[in-house]
C-alpha cells in the first residue's frame, strides 16, 4: 500500500542508510552505493561526499539522482525519491558534524568528525529536490 505524502516525508527524514543510484554512462549500470543523507519534510534532500569521487562526477554529469530506504521491521515499508540536483557546494564542518549526529551514537561523532575532516579529502554538499517518489509499506509478513 502507497504512503501518503506525510508518512513518505516522515520515513525519509528518518536516519536510513541510503542506496545512492545515479546514471553511470553507456554500457554501465548504474552506479548504486551506501550513502548517508539528511533531510526535512518538505525540503530538499542532501549528501555529503568526495569533490572527487566517481559517485560526484556521475551526479555532476547526469544532474538528478535517487534515493531509496528500506526497514523489515515493525512492517517492511520502503521509499524511493529522484530529483534533480539543485547545487553542489563546498561542505563545512558543520554539515559534516551534522550528518554525522544523525547516525553516530553522541560519544562517537567529535572523534569521527576530526578524522574525517582530516581524512577524507575535500568534501561537497549535493542537493537533490524530490521529484518523483515511490513507496509502500508492505505490512508484516
Amino acid at each position: 500500500m502507497a504512503l501518503t505524502r506525510e508518512e513518505r516525508e516522515q520515513f525519509l527524514a528518518e536516519p536510513h542508510i541510503a542506496a545512492l543510484a545515479v546514471d553511470a554512462g553507456d554500457g554501465r549500470a548504474p552506479l548504486t552505493v551506501p550513502i548517508w543523507y539528511q533531510y526535512a519534510p518538505g525540503g530538499d534532500v542532501w549528501i555529503m561526499t568526495g569533490l572527487d569521487s566517481r559517485k560526484n562526477l556521475l551526479i555532476g554529469a547526469a544532474g538528478r539522482f535517487s534515493l531509496m530506504v528500506d526497514r523489515l521491521e515493525p512492517t517492511i515499508r520502503y521509499v524511493s525519491v529522484e530529483g534533480p540536483v539543485l547545487d553542489t557546494t563546498p561542505a563545512t564542518i558543520e554539515q559534516l558534524r551534522e550528518i554525522s549526529a544523525r547516525y553516530l551514537p553522541a560519544g562517537k561523532v567529535d572523534g569521527y568528525v576530526d578524522l574525517a575532516w582530516k581524512n577524507h579529502g575535500e568534501q561537497v554538499i549535493v542537493r537533490m529536490r524530490p521529484e518523483r517518489w515511490v513507496s509502500s509499506d508492505l505490512g508484516s509478513v
